[in-house]
């Protein structure tokens, strides 16, 4: 679940700086160039609705992050306490001897 929450924020992420770079800015932004297509929609309309993209983009952003905040993987002690049995068992059955290898003579090839 929390890939897939973390996919979206990387989605969304992305639509929202694509949606910023087009907007008009006050050096008239990419949007400028697109002087025909403002046409089809009217000016006003295509403003409104970069607006709107850009908040409803905001929102959902944080409210992936918080869903990913809750779906992260959380550690439950379990594996330290089946890491502590084990080691148990292996000190009980096999006694550890920290003795050195013997030396091997380079001579015997």
């Amino acid at each position: 679940m929390y890939v897939v929450i973390s996919i979206l924020i990387l989605i969304a992420s992305v639509l929202m700086v694509l949606v910023v770079l087009v907007q008009n800015s006050k050096g008239g932004g990419l949007a400028s160039n697109f002087a025909a297509s403002n046409q089809f929609m009217g000016v006003r309309q295509t403003a409104d609705f970069l607006e709107k993209a850009t908040w409803t983009l905001a929102v959902a952003l944080l409210v992936f992050s918080l869903a990913a905040a809750v779906a992260i993987p959380k550690y439950t002690g379990d594996a330290h306490k089946v890491d502590t049995e084990l080691r148990e068992q292996i000190e009980k059955t096999a006694p550890v001897d920290f003795q050195a290898p013997p030396a091997q003579d380079q001579d015997e090839e």
